[in-house]
């Protein structure tokens, strides 16, 4: 199995520090160092920070949505960052939501077609070849070409998947899922899914990626732990997607008490209603010790995940301190 690690949620990270821990998170045993995007730092910039100070570490982006740049545009960042780390990206994708593609002027439609698209033009793109696309939705107009030979043309693009379309369309054009807040149960039944797309499309089903995030805080005091986990699930439990997906999970009646409080008094009476008892239901670990959070991170493996990636969740100030003392409690279990 291999580890990764997400320094992202819950808090801002401030980035000098994450460049400056990421050489102690290789020499840690992680895989792969992933950063997401919506309105917080730059995964690529960042990347391209730690791609400097690291060796081995691979580089994911978790998730860039499509929306932020064009697909040319993301060939060209991606080309670039494969040759400044010797090719270590892990490229990973999202078609995002209304609220987020409205930031960039698009417009939320279409996300199978656009997806299938938008991955094409990347990948011929950031091959160095001639890009003259013109899809149902993206056109790339004529004659564009890296002015370069790109020394690691190929790289793996993921793709962030929940709901049935989209899954099955995973593993029909993708090299894996990325997926975020699922229980193990509901793991199973989206890797299934995306292993069918790809024996619909004639690929080999075992060769597809089923990558998992589970949010993990450490502190010897499990309140303490509990904290600021409370407030992640807090945000997935009223945010777009996510909110159905818990629901379809079995967690109605807990999504249901939180929306109301949510209405009727907003966040901080929200998460009153995310209790010990539903956190303990849901893919976040408030750990005392590395060797707790690895044991019950077990049943994610056992349902299917071929990389775990771990967003760490600090629960004391300053943040970089925090993730600086779980990283290294991490090396040496």
């Amino acid at each position: 199995m291999v580890y990764d690690i997400e320094l992202n949620s819950a808090a801002h990270y401030p980035v000098s520090g994450i460049v400056e821990l990421s050489p102690l998170i290789e020499q840690a045993g992680f895989g792969a160092f992933w950063k997401g995007e919506s309105n917080s730092t730059d995964p690529l910039v960042l990347l391209s920070a730690i791609a400097a100070r690291t060796r081995t570490l691979k580089l994911g982006t978790a998730i860039y949505h499509i929306y932020g740049r064009s697909a040319v545009t993301l060939g060209i960042q991606s080309a670039t960052l494969q040759d400044l780390s010797g090719g270590r990206l892990l490229l990973g994708l999202g078609v995002a939501n209304k609220t987020i593609a409205a930031w960039h002027g698009g417009t939320f439609d279409r996300p199978l077609r656009r997806a299938k698209e938008y991955i094409e033009i990347v990948r011929k793109a950031a091959a160095g070849e001639r890009v003259e696309y013109q899809g149902e939705i993206y056109s790339t107009g004529q004659r564009f070409q890296l002015s370069w030979k790109p020394a690691y043309p190929s790289f793996p693009i993921y793709l962030a998947g929940l709901g049935p379309q989209m899954t099955r369309l995973v593993g029909r054009i993708s090299d894996g899922v990325f997926i975020n807040m699922a229980t193990p149960a509901k793991i199973r039944e989206i890797a299934d899914r995306v292993r069918a797309g790809a024996v619909e499309a004639g690929r080999d089903p075992g060769k597809i990626e089923i990558i998992v995030k589970v949010r993990v805080s450490l502190h010897p005091d499990r309140a303490m732990a509990r904290s600021r986990l409370r407030q992640v699930l807090t945000f997935y439990n009223i945010a777009d997607h996510y909110k159905d997906m818990l629901r379809a999970s079995g967690f109605e009646p807990e999504v249901d008490a939180v929306q109301e409080a949510f209405r009727e008094g907003g966040f901080k009476a929200a998460s009153t209603k995310v209790t010990d008892a539903y956190m303990d239901k849901l893919p976040v670990i408030p750990g005392t010790s590395i060797k707790e959070i690895k044991d019950r991170l077990q049943p994610f493996v056992e349902a299917g995940a071929t990389r775990l990636v771990i967003p760490y969740v600090p629960v004391t100030e300053p943040v970089i301190g925090d993730a600086r003392q779980f990283v290294e409690a991490w090396g040496n279990s």
